[in-house]
């Protein structure tokens, strides 16, 4: 679906989307499928699907490795990417993105490509505590080679960041600070340009998490002022595998490789190699060229819907699911901040999430069960687990019916 610029003011036309993503279509035991599970994974449509057949169909070789008219056009295929990311983040150059396999490779390589080398005995990094461990277990592994510590900003009951708190932390011992843009477990969208402006005040770099705010809404870089961003493609309708990272070209010369070999040398000797530019500099090996032409479509369905439809359809979806979960006896909310995307975890009062998740998958609805990846977070509500159902703008307030009657006939077989 290719929808016109000055079609944007429009309401979404959800039944032809809906129509782009083959997927949707197919019952789950017998049941017609509503697919809860978005901030997980977002289903794909026909277009991605297309681009990466379209590849290994016609363009099939490898990048920047050869003369012949395939390999000039999986290269022109893989750049084309870059430039498609470097528009969609508005990034000042596109040698300021690096292409990586999602958000969990970006912050890896900004752990030991930009943190390891810097980081010595009582420097600190801060994080918050809603984080994604992708966004925790990087910086505790070179905390602990450097002698460096990691500390976590508080949040509220809400589920909002305590911003001046995470202020006040920014003490002369903090090199680096990382940060959600969205969390994936509550939905909460954290003040990023704010904490970012703190940042630049006390002269600290800001990494910011932005796997789950790139599916809902337009991302500036240039506008949020911060040093570092990661993306997931998966999660924002292209393949898995496929991703980026943004990062300031002051950062990105000064770092060194994160991995070695092929394509991010100038030159290899013996006594010395001679290594590439910043982006390929970190590129090292085979990418997933056909996850990227995927990428590349993505963007473009992404774009042609047009984020000021998406996120206002996603809203109203959102408001309207929370209601009516909020009417279901026993029910418990997590997460109520001011700003939210659409992900509302929760608890059955009497029921344990997994055993939940299990029954409703019978009824078709998929939902996510457990942690998320988030174990801090638990921590602080006090549960081990949540349910979670995280909307697109493909779902539907019919899907949120039958969510909600699915909920209640599994609350009655275990209650």
């Amino acid at each position: 679906m290719t929808a016109k610029p000055e079609s944007h003011a429009l309401p979404l036309d959800v039944e032809r989307i809906r129509a782009d993503f083959p997927l949707l279509a197919r019952t789950v035991h017998g049941k017609p499928l509503i697919y809860f599970d978005n901030a997980n994974t977002s289903q794909k449509p026909v277009s991605v699907i297309d681009a990466v057949d379209r590849h290994y169909r016609e363009h099939n070789a490898n990048v920047a490795r050869a003369v012949h008219q395939l390999g000039e056009e999986a290269t022109a295929s893989y750049e084309g990417a870059r430039d498609s990311l470097a528009r969609f983040l508005n990034a000042s150059s596109r040698n300021e993105v690096i292409l990586t396999s999602g958000t969990t490779q970006s912050i890896n390589l900004v752990a030991y490509s930009w943190a390891l080398p810097r980081l010595k005995p009582g420097d600190a990094i801060l994080t918050t505590v809603m984080e994604h461990h992708a966004n925790i277990v990087p910086w505790q592994i070179v905390a602990e080679r450097t002698g460096a510590v990691v500390k976590a900003a508080p949040i509220d009951t809400n589920g909002e960041l305590i911003v001046e708190k995470f202020v006040e932390m920014l003490t002369p011992d903090v090199k680096l600070a990382c940060v959600a843009h969205v969390s994936n477990v509550l939905g909460t969208v954290n003040p990023v340009r704010e904490l970012a402006r703190e940042c630049r005040k006390r002269g600290i770099p800001l990494l910011v998490d932005g796997s789950q705010a790139a599916p809902h809404r337009p991302i500036d870089v240039q506008a949020l002022g911060c040093d570092f961003y990661a993306v997931t493609g998966h999660k924002m309708l292209a393949p898995t595998g496929t991703g980026a990272l943004w990062a300031k070209r002051e950062h990105l010369e000064s770092m060194p490789p994160f991995f070695g070999g092929g394509e991010m040398i100038r030159e290899v000797r013996f006594d010395g190699t001679v290594f590439a530019d910043p982006p390929h500099r970190f590129e090292a090996g085979t990418p997933n060229i056909a996850g990227f032409a995927g990428m590349t479509a993505a963007i473009d369905y992404l774009n042609g819907i047009g984020f000021d439809r998406l996120e206002t359809y996603e809203q109203g979806l959102l408001a309207y699911a929370t209601d009516a979960l909020e009417s279901v006896p026993g029910v418990r909310i997590f997460g109520r901040a001011a700003e939210k995307e659409p992900v509302i975890s929760f608890l059955i009062e009497g029921a344990h999430a997994n055993d939940m998740a299990t029954l409703l998958d019978l009824e078709g609805v998929a939902v996510r069960s457990g942690h998320h990846c988030a174990h801090p977070l638990m921590q602080f509500f006090g549960v081990p687990a949540t349910l979670r159902a995280s909307l697109a703008f493909y779902n539907t307030r019919a899907e949120v019916d039958g969510f909600i009657r699915a909920i209640e006939k599994v609350r009655k077989l275990l209650l």
